[in-house]
């Protein structure tokens, strides 16, 4: 077999490199749909749309008041809303006032569509009416808190909004101002 000039091997190297650039991206294309078991409960949905500015994609749970709760995988720059709408749209009962439909979705995230009449939906006004629903709770739901003021309940209030929703109280504990203390206090009186 004769000798390879250095330039040859070059030229075939860059070649290769581009090939397997050109199929790691078909392999991602043809990979965009939902995840794991969620993928067979999809399969044939259609009219789902969301514009993109590129960037990867991020994997998703949709739990609650979902036709279809699960696991899905959608494009980077996605929202709420259509999180709920690959999961089939919302059930009936759902709360949709209890989420920001409108906020950026991020990897790894839970969206949890919280049904009417639930604890989560649960709005109280005063302190003495038992616990608050993390996931519908005003500003001035939050005042009512030992150690929360004004500034820290608008703070929940919009952390709340950018994630979507919360899961767990325990998810207030990355809202700056929030200390030991007060996580005491917002566990006793919320319920997630």
């Amino acid at each position: 077999m004769p000798e390879l000039s250095r330039s040859q091997v070059l030229v075939y190297g860059a070649v290769a490199v581009a090939l397997l650039l050109v199929g790691a991206r078909a392999v991602r294309a043809e990979g965009g749909g939902p995840t794991g078991s969620a993928a067979s409960a999809v399969s044939g949905s259609t009219g789902f749309s969301v514009s993109s500015s590129g960037g990867v994609d991020v994997v998703v749970d949709v739990a609650g008041a979902v036709r279809r709760p699960g696991v899905y995988r959608l494009p980077a720059g996605s929202r709420v809303v259509d999180a709920i709408a690959r999961a089939g749209g919302a059930a009936g009962g759902a709360l949709l006032e209890g989420i920001n439909r409108a906020a950026r979705l991020a990897d790894g995230q839970q969206v949890m569509v919280p049904v009417r009449g639930s604890a989560t939906a649960t709005v109280s006004g005063t302190a003495e009416e038992g616990p608050i629903g993390l996931g519908s709770a005003t500003v001035e739901d939050l005042e009512t808190i030992d150690g929360i003021g004004p500034v820290t309940a608008a703070k929940i209030v919009e952390y709340r909004d950018q994630q979507g929703g919360l899961a767990s109280v325990d998810q207030l504990d990355r809202v700056s101002g929030i200390g030991p203390a007060t996580m005491e206090s917002l566990r006793a009186r919320l319920q997630p």
